[in-house]
């Protein structure tokens, strides 16, 4: 069972994430909060595996509160659930400790999706994020540039964000094959080995 603590202010979205997720036959939520203090002391007295946190909070700063939550439990794992641009705050929550950033507007349709991921210690980012930064790294990483077509620099990000070869697929409309493809024609490129290799490359430059 996927234990989840929810730390949002806004007391109707918390009890829709409720019933989205507690009809779920693996997951539960087993406590909510409305504000950072409050989170805080709960992830000390409770056992939970991941925390849903909202950036917009009444007493804390979502970034700084991911960098507490993970000094107290550095096991449990976090995924924001923000209206806050993914451009601008993703890059510093997955830099605080957060595995997965997920946009509120894409909530209902990525939201298990993204939790399962989470647990599994799998980086989860949304396609949207995840073509910006690829766009942003053709453009700024001279390395990646002069290396990797548009296509593969897109693959690049989007494996390093968590997503499986069927789901990369099904978004670009290319089929499973050829995705493996690119996939070993970057890690050629690159040299590396597997993905979490290039997960960490894509890290070391600042790409997500």
């Amino acid at each position: 069972m996927i234990k989840l603590l929810i730390v949002d202010d806004h007391e109707i979205l918390r009890e829709g994430l409720k019933r989205i997720l507690n009809s779920e036959t693996d997951m539960e939520v087993v406590a909510e909060a409305d504000n950072g203090t409050q989170a805080l002391k709960l992830i000390s007295e409770i056992d939970c595996d991941i925390v849903l946190l909202d950036l917009n909070l009444p007493d804390r700063n979502g970034i700084d509160l991911i960098a507490d939550i993970k000094k107290k439990k550095p096991k449990t794992q976090i995924l924001v659930l923000s209206i806050c641009p993914e451009k601008k705050y993703a890059i510093p929550a997955f830099r605080r400790g957060a595995l997965g950033y997920l946009n509120k507007d894409s909530a209902l349709t990525e939201l298990v999706t993204a939790i399962r991921r989470v647990q599994s210690k799998k980086r989860y980012m949304s396609m949207s994020l995840a073509e910006q930064l690829a766009f942003e790294t053709n453009a700024d990483n001279d390395r990646v540039q002069r290396s990797l077509t548009s296509l593969e620099g897109k693959i690049m990000l989007l494996i390093a964000g968590g997503k499986e070869n069927k789901d990369i697929a099904k978004e670009l409309t290319l089929s499973i094959t050829s995705v493996a493809q690119y996939r070993r024609k970057v890690l050629e490129k690159l040299r590396l080995k597997n993905n979490v290799q290039l997960t960490h490359y894509a890290f070391e430059n600042n790409m997500i």
